[in-house]
């Protein structure tokens, strides 16, 4: 549920998260538009949060981070900022960052006028120093420097971190999470640390996660598809054949191509070979018939009825339109 308030608060008075700590004064106007879904920051060391709230004015962010605390926010929409020690954490729409603090040393705001929907995972120390080493391998060096206490007087922040699509939904599932109610303080913790070895590791030199390669080789099976399809326009493999070549089933190339293009390949090779046909056309080495079966068509109105759904013109007159036959 969302909210709609100026979104001025204040925060009470009190350090070291301790009892006079309280987020609430800020979260209180906007009523449903915070919610904490599960934890509690003072007696579990951690809670995670759903904000979706309109603030008309800039909202002092900063007066909702506890004292002794880090927090990863992960930000579907709205754009925030959150400042420390000469260092800016810029949060635009599916972006996600973390940032710490000992005492009261964050600046932080919510831009006015926007819809802001985020989850905030909040860690305190005593919960991170049971879980993390300070310099062991992998871990991102501001944590390392916060948990070994030389960040803690100014505090830090991360750099932006872009949301995959697997971490957005995760997002929404904090929401429903799919589990009964029993077992709901078993699996908000599990997913508050996947937050964590997600967000405050990084990459060793060299490395590279299982959906990163993943990613890259279907980018590459798309490209050579692409190449075998610009090659062969007149005569093009069959689905089977191009999975062969690619090195996967065609059930699955159709599915990667289809989510990376944009539109599926029999759709993606007809734009090929009208682009080709529009090419040969302004050349004027070739008429419209010659122009279809250099590209694949016997049939020439079934070649002019794509042609005129993807160039916009009939082919016999697309060398007259303009951008068509040179001069």
């Amino acid at each position: 549920m969302m909210a709609s308030l100026p979104g001025k608060g204040k925060k009470s008075t009190g350090g070291r998260g301790g009892p006079a700590f309280s987020e609430m004064d800020v979260w209180k106007p906007f009523g449903p538009g915070w919610r904490k879904l599960h934890g509690s920051f003072r007696d579990a060391g951690y809670s995670v949060e759903w904000h979706d709230f309109i603030t008309a004015a800039p909202l002092d962010w900063s007066k909702t981070f506890h004292p002794g605390s880090l927090e990863i926010c992960l930000n579907l929409s709205g754009n925030a900022d959150v400042r420390a020690a000469g260092e800016t954490l810029e949060l635009a729409p599916l972006m996600a960052g973390f940032y710490a603090q000992n005492d009261s040393s964050l600046t932080a705001s919510r831009r006015g006028g926007e819809r802001h929907q985020f989850i905030t995972i909040e860690l305190s120390l005593p919960f991170l120093e049971g879980r993390l080493a300070a310099g062991e391998a992998g871990l991102h060096p501001h944590v390392s420097r916060f948990l070994a206490r030389r960040d803690r007087a100014s505090g830090m922040v991360s750099e932006p971190i872009r949301l995959s699509n697997d971490q957005q939904q995760l997002v929404l599932s904090f929401r429903n999470p799919p589990v009964f109610q029993a077992a709901q303080r078993l699996w908000y913790q599990a997913k508050a640390l996947e937050v964590v070895a997600a967000f405050l590791y990084q990459p060793s030199a060299g490395e590279e996660l299982f959906c990163q390669r993943q990613h890259h080789l279907n980018q590459e099976r798309v490209q050579k598809v692409l190449a075998i399809l610009k090659e062969n326009l007149a005569e093009p493999p069959g689905l089977e054949e191009l999975g062969r070549r690619v090195g996967c089933s065609h059930f699955y190339l159709s599915r990667i191509f289809t989510q990376k293009v944009g539109k599926t390949i029999s759709v993606t090779l007809r734009d090929l070979r009208m682009e080709r046909a529009a090419s040969l056309l302004r050349e004027g080495r070739l008429n419209v018939t010659q122009a279809a079966l250099e590209v694949g068509y016997s049939s020439l109105s079934h070649f002019s009825s794509a042609f005129h759904e993807v160039i916009g013109c009939c082919p016999g007159l697309y060398p007259l339109m303009p951008g068509g036959k040179k001069p």
